[in-house]
């Protein structure tokens, strides 16, 4: 329950650093595109708020497919800060929830050690459909436009070592 009790979906942006020059991308499963459009909609109003206007979005099957597709965008675009992946799988009653979940974050952390770049993490992994909408707009906030915070905190702290 690490989101109950926590809602950062609002940032006031008069004392945060300045975003404007930062290139990101955004790589988003077509799986559940009720929740991952959500996701994305926060994203991208959060990015759009903080004046960032160089944003490559491609879409994707599902989240499985989300690290290779990171990893596409690094190497075609070079001149990314960051990536966000967004995705959401439900647990069901076989283990497929448990090897799509440990693939793509293994992935994941693979794409972002290789570039030596921040890929934030905006994956869903939920017992139920409820919770998955608690968490992409309803009453947990919209941890897409908290995983574009945290991303672009990643590229302030990189670009400042």
């Amino acid at each position: 329950m690490a989101t109950s009790d926590r809602n950062q979906s609002s940032v006031n942006f008069e004392n945060s650093s300045n975003y404007e020059n930062f290139t990101v991308g955004l790589v988003v499963s077509d799986w559940n595109p009720d929740i991952t459009g959500n996701l994305s909609q926060g994203a991208l109003d959060f990015f759009h708020k903080a004046g960032i206007s160089k944003i490559h979005r491609v879409n994707v099957p599902g989240s499985f497919e989300l690290p290779l597709a990171a990893q596409f965008l690094f190497t075609n675009k070079p001149e990314l800060d960051g990536i966000i992946v967004i995705g959401n799988v439900v647990q069901g009653e076989t283990k497929h929830f448990d090897f799509v979940c440990q693939g793509l974050t293994q992935g994941v952390m693979d794409v972002m050690l290789k570039f030596n770049k921040p890929v934030s993490f905006c994956v869903l992994t939920d017992m139920n459909k409820q919770q998955s909408l608690d968490r992409s707009g309803g009453k947990y906030g919209n941890k897409g436009s908290e995983c574009a915070l945290a991303l672009l905190q990643m590229i302030q702290l990189q670009k400042q070592l």
